[in-house]
């Protein structure tokens, strides 16, 4: 049995930290999604993951991913089949209906390719970190180099 929260106190008591907050309800959604198509989600490296999806039934042609604003959405549309009309199924356990399955990147994660193999879908991802977020060593040198700073002014 699911219960809902209600984060409207992170909204009003953290202070800045609304972006997350928005996220954990935002996953919280997501939650109640359809399970359909099942998929797996790897960690394949350091800073590599890899959704792969079941996909059975579909083309090429007939799915999209895109990714915007750190949202990953893969949709499958089955185009007008007129076969199935004729079959007549005893039991139909092979889904074949329209999906759309969204994940929630992470910061700095990116789409780096996507390959169809087996009804398989898979999708690599990377997160890379920019220069300027990494950590880096300071050198301890004996003086501060604003004091170094003053003294070429000075001159």
């Amino acid at each position: 049995m699911r219960t809902t929260t209600d984060f409207s106190p992170l909204y009003r008591s953290f202070i800045g930290f609304d972006h997350l907050a928005g996220l954990i309800d935002k996953a919280s959604r997501a939650d109640k999604q359809s399970s359909y198509p099942p998929y797996n989600v790897e960690l394949i490296g350091e800073d590599q993951y890899r959704i792969t999806m079941a996909i059975a039934g579909f083309a090429e042609q007939e799915l999209d991913i895109e990714s915007k604003q750190d949202t990953l959405i893969v949709t499958g549309t089955k185009t007008g089949n007129d076969s199935h009309k004729e079959r007549r199924f005893l039991h139909q356990g092979i889904a074949d209906r329209n999906f759309e399955r969204k994940f929630q990147l992470g910061e700095h994660v990116k789409v780096i390719g996507a390959f169809i193999e087996h009804g398989l879908l898979s999708i690599d991802l990377e997160r890379e970190i920019p220069e300027a977020l990494k950590p880096r060593k300071i050198a301890i040198n004996g003086k501060s180099l604003l004091q170094q700073r003053d003294v070429i002014e000075k001159s």
